[in-house]
């Protein structure tokens, strides 16, 4: 899939104009969808003008919108958690032919259970609409579990990684174990998520930064944007520790640390660094 590089230069000049008019868009509340016509199940309303579909696979939520006019090859970008928040880099891809999508993986925590989730929402697109079979993946602060632990299971299911001030140690976030204040009911949950016990979490392989080996051997290029001045979720116990594993087993990650900012908010004003990291690494 090839798309112009005159292409990309105007969709994000274009951006800023776009973004401007979301906040009008989003309080006006005014749907402008196109006849949907592409197959996908599912009640259609409008996200920022654009098509979305809603429905349930195997009984869980799952969201795919659609562009005016879809790329060659249907690429598109797979939002984790947090549907909506900061869509500065949906809509940019969007415009430029992505589709975008989300299945429901809450409460989960990036376990084995929201793998396979994920497992069959990818051979349902893929198999069954002919989406591409290496999409983007994009993880917001908790999302980052799981985007990057299907990732480590399915390498060659990749293109690129954008991941969002992540949580990549489950003892960081929600455990609390470190410089973060965790949340303590969270971390119940995800204990439960990955059938662990406290004392057997202080040692469990289970968090993305003790997954890289498969990513890295696969060469899938990984953005992180992030705050370094997250109390939530640490720079220092997540962000860095992704980063200096995996250069050092070879992979390739860029990180985008905003001084001074916390947690929120995610994603840059100016989205064109993070599209044009993924651009540059469309397979």
């Amino acid at each position: 899939m090839t798309i112009s590089a005159c292409r990309v230069r105007r969709t994000l000049a274009a951006l800023a104009v776009l973004l401007a008019g979301l906040a009008a868009v989003a309080r006006a509340g005014q749907a402008s969808p196109a006849e949907p016509g592409t197959g996908l199940p599912g009640a259609a309303d409008s996200f920022y003008g654009y098509v979305r579909h809603a429905f349930e696979l195997d009984g869980v939520r799952c969201y795919v919108v659609v562009p005016r006019e879809g790329a060659k090859g249907r690429p598109w970008i797979w939002r984790a958690r947090f549907f909506g928040h900061q869509p500065q880099v949906d809509i940019a891809l969007l415009e430029l032919g992505y589709h975008l999508a989300y299945t429901d993986v809450a409460g989960l925590f990036g376990s084995p259970k929201a793998v396979e989730r994920f497992d069959r929402f990818y051979e349902y697109l893929t198999s069954r609409h002919g989406f591409g079979k290496r999409p983007f993946l994009e993880g917001m602060s908790r999302g980052g579990l799981i985007v990057l632990n299907w990732a480590s299971h399915n390498p060659d299911r990749v293109s690129a990684v954008y991941v969002d001030a992540p949580v990549c140690d489950i003892r960081s976030w929600p455990g609390g174990k470190g410089k973060g204040k965790g949340s303590p009911a969270d971390w119940r949950a995800c204990l439960a998520a990955y059938g662990l016990t406290e004392e057997e979490s202080a040692t469990a392989k289970v968090s993305p930064i003790d997954r890289l080996e498969p990513l890295a051997k696969a060469k899938v290029p990984i953005l992180s944007v992030c705050g370094d001045a997250d109390e939530v979720v640490p720079i220092e116990e997540n962000t860095r520790v992704l980063q200096q594993r995996y250069e050092r087993l070879g992979g390739p990650i860029e990180v985008i640390a905003k001084r001074g900012v916390g947690h929120h908010p995610h994603c840059l004003e100016d989205p064109s660094p993070i599209v044009e990291f993924l651009l540059r690494h469309a397979r």
